[in-house]
């Protein structure tokens, strides 16, 4: 029992500081939420943010074609509720396997599990009615528009999983490459949103602003983990084949005692990772 324990704080014990930070980011974007359905019927209406709303939808009707909604629709369905979950999965593993530590896993799955929140709650405060079908692309959707879901998630999701790439390579061409990438990927969904008419676009817009205001405290959370890691550890953090750096040593220490038939003492060399 003791050593499964041992094990657990292993693991465990250095990802506390990065569960705690992004448990409190959560909270205040969650209350962010909360906070904006309060004001969002004051601020958006006919002579506010809502003036833009009517403009850009039938701006984005101007441009439809048969090819090009059937294009955008195919685009959209990647960030709903089946499509974004299976390319987050296949970007995480390969991100995981690349890094050898359990990093994308947590943050993509910690970020994610608070932005739906985030949806959900925004969805049921609001409850704001989407375009009418009449003035949208087929398959139509009948849940409250604010915020758009598919942006917000979207946003937070492809954000984080461009950080980890970044940290995973030093490459300054492919950290331009990969942040460009996923910039013009959360841009495109969510227009993509207004230009089928699912969403109006100051759902798109406030969903953009609330995945980027969480997303900035994922980073400063791993941020402060990092920092946290190296001044405890003074090593990296534990990956699938290397523990604890502090807990090498003590077990070598233990293992060299033994050996000796003496107390544990400092001992010699580099511990072995």
């Amino acid at each position: 029992m003791d050593s499964v324990k041992d094990r657990l704080q292993t693991w465990f014990k250095p990802y506390a500081a990065l569960w705690i930070t992004m448990a409190v980011g959560g909270f205040l974007v969650i209350i962010l939420a909360l906070a904006g359905a309060e004001v969002y019927e004051n601020v958006v209406d006919e002579d506010g943010l809502a003036s833009m709303d009517i403009p850009a939808l039938q701006y984005a009707q101007s441009l439809r074609t048969p090819e090009l909604d059937a294009a955008m629709t195919a685009f959209t369905n990647i960030g709903g509720g089946i499509g974004m979950p299976i390319l987050a999965s296949l970007l995480t593993a390969w991100l995981t396997y690349l890094s050898r530590t359990w990093r994308p896993i947590i943050l993509v799955a910690g970020a994610a599990a608070v932005s739906i929140t985030a949806t959900a709650v925004g969805k049921r405060l609001v409850g704001r009615t989407r375009p009418d079908h009449v003035d949208a692309v087929p398959p139509y959707e009948t849940s409250p528009s604010f915020p758009s879901g598919h942006t917000l998630n979207t946003t937070v999701v492809i954000g984080v999983l461009v950080y980890v790439l970044c940290l995973q390579f030093d490459i300054l061409w492919a950290r331009i490459t990969a942040i460009t990438a996923g910039a013009l990927f959360i841009i495109a969904m969510g227009l993509s949103r207004v230009f089928l008419g699912h969403h109006w676009l100051t759902d798109v817009v406030a969903a953009w602003l609330l995945g980027l205001a969480w997303l900035g405290i994922v980073i400063l959370a791993h941020r402060l983990f990092l920092g946290i890691t190296k001044r405890e550890h003074v090593g990296p953090a534990p990956t699938f084949d290397r523990p604890v750096v502090r807990d090498v040593v003590k077990e070598e220490m233990a293992h060299n005692a033994e050996d000796s038939g003496g107390p544990s003492g400092p001992t010699s060399g580099t511990p072995r990772q």
